[in-house]
């Protein structure tokens, strides 16, 4: 998997700090609007060529991590 800072990030510049893939200016809610529209990741990677799929299954990685981390936490 991809370290955080190669997946993702955030710039006051880019979208008013919006978090967006790296190297891009797609902002990483989009692939989460996607999914949760029934749509598939190959889509959102056709749509959105500049991301690539390394960095979108980290994203996904990261999330899903999260929610276990916090899962356990409460």
């Amino acid at each position: 998997m991809l370290e955080q800072s190669a997946v993702f990030h955030r710039d006051l510049g880019i979208l008013n700090g919006q978090p967006v893939f790296v190297g891009t200016r797609v902002p990483v809610r989009i692939l989460f609007e996607y999914l949760e529209a029934g749509d598939s990741l190959n889509l959102f990677l056709d749509d959105f060529p500049s991301v690539s799929r390394e960095q979108a299954v980290a994203a996904l990685e990261l999330a899903r991590l999260s929610v276990f981390d916090h899962a356990r936490a409460a």
